[in-house]
């Protein structure tokens, strides 16, 4: 009669076990994959766009409630602050409103990048003299009422650039607003002046990007004037950087939507809406999609100043 050992009965039991788990884990939604069609409900139809900026999954949710679980880094040259580790507080100045500063002179930079939460009745500061402001909304609907211009509402995706010492106010009704500002102190050139310009992404037409694939639009002016500009950059799955970018110039970064792989120095870092970089002068970088949707990040970039 043939004799079975304990070893190979545990492995013809345990076998089917482990390929049901592997089996299903595979299935699960993962850094590189999307649920199925047909487990996507009639909601995803409506869901507002930028919704991931405050809503991110890349971090599988057994690992979110980790004791000291980030995927934050911050080096010398490059900074990953992603959105468990955004600490918000009350806006200096600002009425109602919660704000997390993501990237500020303290790491290196000469701009300062946060997100500003506003509530029912929130209402903005005045920043301080000589210092311009970007504002991008990415939920909710803002109005923007300045001395020069009548009020204009500013809706998802809609942008508005404040000249330095231009008085404004932004306020809010909704019960979440979340728009992201960039603001710097202007370097001002002779003869020369910038001036009040609120638009949307979709109004701003596609540019030309010579060996590369990527879709490139710029929200302010490229003339003297203005000393940095707004990039908008959309990617399709698999689509990457060819240029592998070294540069005197600062980046402030936004991933608006999609998922994908960012190089930064001699590091490697998965990436999703929500997560913000800032890239110090000369640090190596790269980016390529990954998934199965669009990558749409929004960056900032000083231009046409002598770095001297």
């Amino acid at each position: 009669m043939q004799s079975f050992s304990v070893c190979s009965l545990h492995s013809r039991f345990l076998l089917p076990i482990i390929l049901s788990i592997l089996h299903v884990a595979l299935a699960q939604e993962g850094f590189c994959s999307q649920p199925s069609s047909s487990i996507v409900n009639s909601d995803s139809i409506t869901t507002p766009l930028y919704w991931k900026v405050t809503n991110p999954t890349l971090s599988p949710s057994h690992l979110q409630d980790l004791p000291g679980f980030t995927r934050s880094v911050y080096k010398r040259d490059h900074a990953l602050i992603t959105p468990e580790s955004q600490v918000f507080s009350p806006l200096p100045d600002w009425t109602n409103t919660l704000g997390a500063y993501l990237i500020s002179p303290e790491m290196g930079a000469h701009f300062v990048m946060y997100l500003a939460k506003m509530q029912e009745n929130s209402k903005s500061a005045i920043p301080k003299d000589d210092v311009e402001r970007f504002i991008f909304v990415v939920q909710g609907s803002a109005v923007l009422t300045s001395v020069s211009s009548l009020s204009q509402e500013l809706s998802v995706d809609s942008y508005a650039y404040i000249p330095p010492n231009l008085e404004h106010l932004i306020t809010s009704t909704y019960v979440t607003t979340v728009l992201v500002v960039f603001e710097r102190s202007y370097v001002a050139l002779k003869n020369h002046t910038t001036e009040l310009i609120v638009s949307s992404t979709d109004r701003q037409p596609l540019l030309d990007t010579p060996g590369e694939v990527f879709e490139l639009r710029k929200l302010l002016p490229t003339s003297i004037p203005y000393d940095f500009n707004i990039h908008i950059m959309d990617f399709q799955p698999g689509e990457y950087l060819n240029v592998k970018e070294i540069h005197y110039n600062q980046h402030g970064l936004l991933l608006l939507e999609g998922q994908g792989i960012y190089r930064l120095g001699d590091n490697w870092y998965p990436v999703q809406a929500g997560d913000s970089i800032w890239m110090a002068p000369f640090v190596p970088q790269w980016y390529a999609a990954l998934g199965k949707t669009r990558s749409r990040y929004l960056l900032y970039k000083d231009v046409n100043r002598n770095p001297l």
